[in-house]
C-alpha cells in the first residue's frame, strides 16, 4: 500500500508544480478577488476528475482519436476567454479601476470548467494515473485508494500553497502585481492556442 501511496503522492506534487492553465488561472483569480475567493478552486480537480476517469475509461478509449481533438478545441476556445478576462484585469491595474470580485462558486465553476475541457487530465489518466490505480485495485481496493488519495492530496496541497504564495504578491509594489496579471494573461492565451493548434492540426 505504501508504494502505491508514494507513487500518488509524488504524481500529484509533479503535476501542482508543472505550470499549467489551472495555475495561471489560479494567479489570476488571487490577484484580482484574494486568496480566500480563490482557495475553493484549488479543489476543482476533485469535481472535474470524477467524469474524466469515467470517460477516460468507459468513452475516449472505445471512440476514434477526432474525439480528443474536439475536446483539444473546446478547451482552447474556453482558455482564450479566460486569457481575455486576465488581459482585462491587466488594464484596470494599470487604471487604477476597480475590478468587480468574482464569487468563490464563480471562480470555483470556471475552474472546474477549464480542467473538465484540457485534454491534459484525460491524457494522464489514460496514460498514467489509469493504469497505476487499476494495478492497485486488482491487487487489492485499498492500494488503488491509496494511491488517489496520495495524488489528490499533493495535487490540491500543492495548489492551496500557489495561491498563498500568489496572495503575498498582493502586498507587493503595483508594477508586480501589474507583471503577474500581464504574466497569467500570456500563460492562458499561450495554453488556449497551443491547444487550439493541437486540435485543429490534427483534423
Amino acid at each position: 500500500m505504501l508504494t502505491y501511496l508514494s507513487q500518488g503522492l509524488v504524481l500529484g506534487g509533479t503535476a501542482a508544480a508543472q505550470p499549467g492553465p489551472l495555475q495561471a488561472y489560479l494567479l489570476s483569480q488571487t490577484m484580482n478577488n484574494g486568496w480566500r475567493r480563490t482557495l475553493p478552486a484549488a479543489f476543482a480537480p476533485l469535481l472535474s476528475d470524477g467524469p474524466i476517469v469515467l470517460l477516460v475509461i468507459l468513452v475516449l478509449t472505445r471512440t476514434p482519436d477526432w474525439s480528443l481533438q474536439i475536446l483539444r478545441v473546446a478547451g482552447g476556445i474556453f482558455l482564450l476567454y479566460l486569457a481575455f478576462g486576465a488581459y482585462r484585469s491587466y488594464r484596470t491595474a494599470v487604471t487604477a479601476t476597480p475590478q468587480p470580485w468574482q464569487s468563490s462558486q464563480q471562480g470555483m465553476f470556471k475552474a472546474v470548467m477549464m480542467n473538465f475541457l484540457s485534454p491534459n487530465p484525460y491524457i494522464f489518466w489514460a496514460t498514467i494515473a489509469g493504469p497505476i490505480f487499476l494495478s492497485g485495485w486488482q491487487q487489492a481496493p485499498s492500494k488503488g485508494i491509496s494511491f488517489v488519495l496520495g495524488f489528490y492530496l499533493t495535487l490540491i496541497g500543492g495548489f492551496m500553497v500557489f495561491i498563498a504564495l500568489f496572495a503575498l504578491t498582493k502586498r507587493l509594489d503595483k508594477r508586480v502585481r501589474r507583471l503577474l496579471s500581464g504574466f497569467s494573461a500570456l500563460a492562458l492565451l499561450f495554453f488556449g492556442m497551443y491547444q487550439l493548434w493541437q486540435g485543429l492540426g490534427q483534423f
